[in-house]
């Protein structure tokens, strides 16, 4: 959203934010504090495992309030693997790739400290990226490969969809789009909020938006369908349609599976308590990329400082060829 209204595609929404205020933040596309865009609904991630896993390996439930440290976080990991009852403890879903490496992974980076850029400025991944948060992050993640704990980056795409359905994870980190089919496959699935690696657990946020092109000539009418649209009713009836988090918590309540008690819940809660949304600025669509392949590669055994220092000055050199976006 903010490459496109930097590039001029797309107007300032023509409707008060306050008609939004009761929206989740990730469903709300602001840059320079002006709203362009509003979501239907959010996308969240969770810890996904059966409480008989945590049960019979003797792990305490985190929860909202109470999340796992990274101590206690590693230890369940150990404790999977130890039990010797799984291919692997933890799935990433390394299989994919693109927009899912800074989706779901840079909240990991962001609950040790850092950031794929600084958001103060938006003007250098400096220090953000390869300060000595971020380096601790990039050994942690390191770890996982290189201690066995999860699969890398050569994982079967059908390991990745099925592989926790048939029990070859004990914990998987996937979003909501996926909980019913592991509801399915265990009535004791549990989704788990992320671990809190120091500076407070964090996830992905924001989804697919409605905006206002400004080539339109009737800015108007687009506005009045986008408020018919985001309706509660209609964010209901869209969730249940395809799984993902009505915008509102109005809305939750007229779902099947969102309301009060659902066996979805848990996705609201945590986007309505954990999620950050991706870096807001024009020149994201170069830094996701950018942490993409850093993260694979460190992955795969690159040196950690070395791989964050080169990341940061490809992002850095991208802003300062486009005169910093802006800022």
């Amino acid at each position: 959203m903010p490459g496109w209204a930097w590039a001029g595609y797309i107007a300032p929404l023509p409707i008060d934010q306050d008609h939004f205020a009761n929206f989740l933040p990730g469903t709300k596309g602001i840059w320079n504090d002006t709203l362009y865009t509003i979501g239907l609904w959010d996308a969240a991630v969770a810890l996904v495992t059966r409480q008989s896993y945590l049960d019979d390996l003797g792990l305490r439930t985190p929860t909202l309030d109470n999340p796992w440290s990274q101590d206690e976080f590693m230890a369940a990991l150990d404790a999977a693997k130890a039990s010797g009852n799984f291919d692997y403890a933890f799935d990433l879903g390394m299989a994919w790739t693109g927009e899912w490496y800074p989706y779901a992974f840079s909240p990991f980076l962001q609950s040790f400290g850092g950031d794929m850029i600084d958001r103060s400025t938006y003007l250098s991944a400096e220090g953000a990226l390869n300060g000595d948060a971020a380096v601790e992050f990039g050994e942690w993640w390191q770890s996982l490969f290189e201690g066995g704990y999860a699969p890398g980056t050569s994982q079967d795409g059908a390991d990745r969809d099925t592989g926790f359905n048939e029990g070859k994870y004990a914990f998987s980190w996937n979003g909501n789009w996926a909980a019913l089919s592991a509801l399915g496959a265990f009535d004791d699935t549990v989704f788990l909020p992320a671990p809190d690696f120091g500076n407070g657990p964090k996830i992905g946020a924001a989804s697919w938006q409605f905006g206002v092109t400004t080539a339109t000539e009737n800015p108007e009418g687009a506005a009045e369908f986008i408020k018919f649209a985001t309706q509660d009713k209609y964010l209901a009836a869209f969730t249940d349609g395809i799984g993902l988090i009505p915008a509102t918590a109005t809305a939750a309540e007229m779902t099947e599976h969102y309301k009060e008690g659902g066996a979805m819940a848990p996705f609201f809660g945590l986007s309505e308590g954990q999620a950050l949304v991706r870096p807001v600025t024009p020149g994201y669509a170069v830094v996701a990329k950018v942490f993409e392949k850093a993260l694979a590669d460190i992955a795969n055994g690159a040196d950690v400082a070395d791989t964050l220092d080169a990341a940061v000055d490809e992002i850095d050199a991208d802003i300062e060829k486009n005169s910093g976006y802006g800022n």
